[in-house]
């Protein structure tokens, strides 16, 4: 767990020439302040409007492309800011999350003036995550000064915690050596995280039966998150090659000196080249397959190129082209004229997209929900939607009830103690330690207050560390706690709970698929799939909402339309074998045609399965 580097510091008003200043200063600096001044940490806490962080989000973003775009690219070509453009995307937002919570603060909004930094501290530093692998970079506020303007002589563009990460250094970017048994295969599928697998395993199993010939390529870095070789029984299933996530070092051309060029946000002006110099920070020191570095995609993309030049697919399956190896992959499959899918594995909202933008020909949503949000995302010019489900929850209809149940009681109540009559579920995500908490207030809260005798078993998100539950483990009194093994999560759970409560896990839509009550829970204004909105949830902001919710489940339960059911998500279990028909009709529609340029396929005739296929454009 890392901690904020700026967890030491306090802002503290230092007018100069009467002219109104302000200073980082040590905390204890603070006890005896006379001046208006406030901890860096509580400054943090203060809350700001969501949509306009956004809206400033994009305004950076759309500064930034012309400014920094063409400084780096990879020997394909493709830009480092559009293949690393979420990660940069999410670092932009801390910064004016940041910038927004200085300017709410009364003292310095009546007075502003020039901050100036804490010598000696780092530029940028690490958010505190529950997640194994993410790392949740931030600007410190001395990196916010810096981005104003101040000189920083002597202070660092890495915190200590970035320092002090343990690294393999190379500039080495040749391709690993490939496997001198590929053959050529219809379809290559990428998957890096155990969603990505599960979405995509079941097309692939179709495409099998069918006579097609697949390579998963599994990337991923954390073991948890790999595909089970017995689960791809049938299919060529290959990991990445040894140290392919492992370089790190410079990323030329993103050290740049310092210019005129700004971006106006609210009434500052950010340094463009002070941004770029400390986004290439991320680039340098992040790994894994969710952040890869720099030199770790320069190195993917040429092996890349070498699998597809072996395999000649038709068509490259994927469950994420917009993070860096979904982007590097979907432009890699351009160069090598193959046509590229993208299956939805997760819930959308227009809040909860890092970056909405979709890379791949045919996007397959869940819903018809998703329709208009997918339609306004992609990027490919001949893109078209395909309302088709989720391939993964074709099986959840075999999932055994009693089984579950029999599990969840023996979680809660281990040996020949009592289980409680009523177990909720809790499908995490890999927040901060304080959010989880207040999540978890919130919903021990309110079941102690409900009616019936309830327990709470938790179901750790895939990446996410269940050390960080440890705590919520020792309650005095109250319902049995007990957390479920991150091997059964909570699709191994679910089915046998009374009730099911998440923010925004896709369990959510798991559970209304099977009649499961679900609780959306978190604050006003929290991001949650909006269930609630099409009746398949009910929206709990505090604990009376939580133990009133629980208390009505006691009573007959109004069923829910199949209309807005099919709105979130189209179950008829059969979304892989429709997605593989899909792949399979559009290949032969292509192979029939004269002109093989897959990106001038828009004029061929629309393949899509039951007539589901949306043109984007």
């Amino acid at each position: 767990m890392s901690t904020r580097a700026t967890g030491g510091l306090g802002l503290v008003r230092s007018d100069f020439a009467g002219q109104p200043r302000w200073a980082l200063v040590g905390s204890s600096a603070l006890d005896h302040a006379k001046a208006d001044h406030i901890q860096t940490r509580e400054l943090e806490t203060i809350p700001v409007d969501r949509q306009e962080l956004r809206a400033l989000v994009e305004d950076v973003m759309d500064a930034l492309e012309p400014y920094g775009s063409s400084r780096a690219s990879t020997p394909g070509g493709v830009g480092w800011l559009h293949v690393q453009h979420v990660p940069v995307r999410r670092f932009v937002a801390e910064i004016l999350r940041k910038l927004l919570a200085l300017e709410a603060w009364e003292p310095f909004a009546t007075t502003p003036g020039p901050l100036g930094l804490a010598p000696y501290e780092g530029l940028v530093g690490l958010r505190t995550s529950s997640s194994r692998e993410y790392l949740a970079y931030t600007v410190t506020w001395s990196g916010i000064a810096y981005l104003l303007g101040a000189a920083a002589p002597h202070n660092p563009t890495r915190s200590a915690q970035l320092r002090n990460r343990s690294r393999s250094s190379t500039a080495n970017t040749e391709p690993s050596p490939l496997p001198a048994d590929l053959q050529q295969r219809d379809v290559v599928a990428l998957s890096w995280t155990s969603r990505h697998a599960a979405t995509l395993m079941p097309v692939l199993a179709e495409l099998e039966r069918d006579g097609r010939t697949n390579l998963l390529l599994d990337l991923a870095t954390d073991p948890a998150e790999r595909c089970s070789p017995s689960a791809a029984s049938g299919i060529d299933l290959r990991s990445a090659p040894s140290g392919l996530f492992a370089p790190s070092g410079t990323a030329e051309g993103l050290h740049l000196p310092d210019d005129e060029h700004v971006v106006r946000v609210k009434g500052y002006s950010l340094q463009l080249a002070r941004l770029v110099r400390l986004l290439s920070v991320l680039l340098e020191t992040s790994g894994g397959c969710t952040q890869p570095s720099w030199r770790t995609l320069l190195r993917a993309e040429s092996w890349l190129d070498g699998v597809l030049s072996a395999t000649r697919p038709h068509t490259v399956l994927l469950s994420n082209d917009t993070s860096p190896l979904g982007a590097l992959a979907a432009h890699a499959a351009e160069r090598h004229g193959a046509n590229t899918v993208h299956v939805q594995h997760g819930a959308w909202t227009a809040e909860s997209v890092a970056w909405p933008a979709l890379h791949s020909r045919d996007i397959v949503v869940m819903g018809e929900r998703d329709l208009l949000l997918a339609r306004a995302w992609v990027r490919h010019p001949a893109g078209e939607v395909h309302v088709l489900g989720q391939p993964r929850f074709d099986a959840l209809a075999a999932l055994g009830r009693e089984a579950q149940r029999r599990y969840l009681e023996k979680v809660l109540a281990p040996g020949n103690r009592r289980a409680p009559a009523r177990i909720a579920v809790w499908a995490c995500q890999p927040f901060s330690p304080g959010h989880l908490k207040t999540q978890a207030d919130l919903l021990l809260d309110g079941l102690s207050a409900a009616d019936g005798d309830w327990g709470l078993v938790i179901a750790p998100h895939p990446a996410q560390d269940p050390g960080a539950f440890a705590t919520l483990l020792k309650q005095d009194g109250g319902p049995l706690v007990a957390v479920a093994d991150p091997r059964v999560g909570a699709r191994g759970c679910l089915a046998g709970a009374d009730a099911l409560a998440s923010a925004y896990s896709t369990c959510g839509i798991e559970a209304a698929l099977l009649d499961v009550p679900v609780l959306e829970i978190g604050t006003p204004g929290e991001r949650t799939l909006d269930l609630s909105g099409h009746g398949l949830a009910t929206r709990c902001h505090n604990a009376v909402d939580v133990a009133e919710a629980l208390s009505a489940l006691l009573e007959p339960g109004t069923p829910v339309p199949k209309t807005a059911m099919d709105a979130v998500c189209r179950w008829r279990g059969d979304s892989a074998a429709q997605v593989a028909r899909l792949i399979t009709q559009r290949a032969e529609a292509s192979a029939r045609s004269s002109d093989h340029v897959h990106h001038d396929a828009s004029g061929a005739t629309s393949a899509s399965p039951q007539g589901e296929g949306v043109p984007a454009r």
